[in-house]
């Protein structure tokens, strides 16, 4: 994946909380590790307003650097991805190593008390799980591995996601706050009997089941036989459906042979973009209609949820509306959600 940038208006206080002590201040995927799996493989990103540069090196360790020539400020990479031996900033030539280093200055001799060896490009946190990279802003993070969770990873490596090919993207740009998608996703299928006609004929909603964990939430419901939509029936199957939310903006959504990823990316108090990746155990040509009729599945779902998503944002303007209660039996993963998100933006900055 390749994360698009956000917005560039001036951000209100809350949504500085947010980049700061939300988006800045978690593990945020950034790639998928298909992208960066050679030497010279690089993907770019924009993460809480920062630009970030992925790369593998000739060593093969996976690192990550702010996208900043430390000369005048200008991004050393400018393409989405791709494979290079070496990182030349387009503005004045200087010229970093897949290490970061910075390897020359063009007509820079004579210049006084400048160290070439601390004028690398500055390094973050990077990590990769299962089929993705996340890369986290703070100076001295916490490992993945712990923010994820020894029971969240044990959940999803029985799902064999490696086994998994990427096939294509879709983006949708919504007219509703990134918080008002993360709550529709998180209310335990509270909505899929009224919204998600097709959806709602193949999960067992009776059996429908949440799961909090410290950084995540599972949703999850048996699969059952269904003739009310023949094209929901045909791309959702197997014995059970995965849903699993880590905080604050990663899904990941899986049936047997097809997984679908949602990243959501605030563009504003009332804007955001929904990034979807999909992935099939088979992507061959002879695979083709089924996945692209697995995708249209899909498609139908988020349009559903596009249009109730917006009208919740709507609402909420209204003078009618104050705060709705959650329900304790559907409604667990949001009210995690919800305490998450008070103890980041009630934290220091440099938490």
């Amino acid at each position: 994946m390749r994360i698009p940038s956000p917005h560039r208006g001036t951000p209100t206080g809350i949504e500085q909380r947010e980049q700061q002590r939300v988006f800045g201040g978690n593990w945020q995927a950034i790639a998928r590790t298909d992208q960066l799996a050679h030497p010279g493989d690089y993907v770019t990103a924009e993460v809480a307003g920062e630009p970030i540069l992925a790369v593998r090196g000739t060593d093969g360790t996976l690192r990550a650097f702010f996208n900043v020539c430390r000369h005048h400020a200008a991004a050393v990479a400018t393409e989405p991805c791709g494979r290079a031996q070496s990182f030349r900033c387009p503005y004045h030539g200087w010229n970093y190593g897949l290490d970061g280093s910075l390897k020359g200055m063009p007509e820079f001799a004579g210049v006084c008390n400048f160290d070439q060896s601390t004028n690398g490009l500055v390094p973050t946190a990077i990590d990769a799980w299962e089929n993705f990279v996340f890369i986290h802003l703070a100076a001295s993070p916490e490992p993945l591995t712990r923010f994820l969770g020894e029971e969240l990873r044990a959940r999803v490596s029985p799902l064999a996601l490696r086994n998994l090919h990427f096939h294509s993207r879709r983006e949708y740009t919504l007219d509703c706050n990134w918080k008002v998608y993360v709550d529709n996703y998180l209310d335990g299928g509270y909505h899929v009997p009224h919204l998600h006609k097709g959806l709602n004929s193949v999960l067992d909603y009776a059996h429908y089941t949440i799961e909090n964990g410290q950084n995540y939430c599972l949703q999850s419901s048996p699969m059952v036989s269904s003739d009310v939509d023949a094209q929901v029936a045909a791309t959702r199957t197997g014995e059970r459906a995965w849903y699993f939310w880590i905080y604050p903006n990663f899904m990941i959504n899986v049936y047997e042979g097809v997984m679908d990823t949602n990243l959501v990316l605030p563009l504003g108090p009332g804007r955001c973009r929904v990034v979807f990746d999909f992935y099939f155990d088979d992507i061959s040509a002879a695979r083709e209609e089924h996945n692209l009729a697995s995708i249209a599945t899909s498609d139908k779902v988020q349009e559903e949820d596009v249009a109730i998503c917006e009208s919740v944002q709507r609402g909420l303007s209204s003078r009618a509306y104050g705060a709705g209660r959650l329900s304790v039996k559907r409604e667990a993963g949001e009210h995690l959600f919800h305490r998450l998100l008070a103890r980041d933006l009630k934290s220091p900055p440099d938490h």
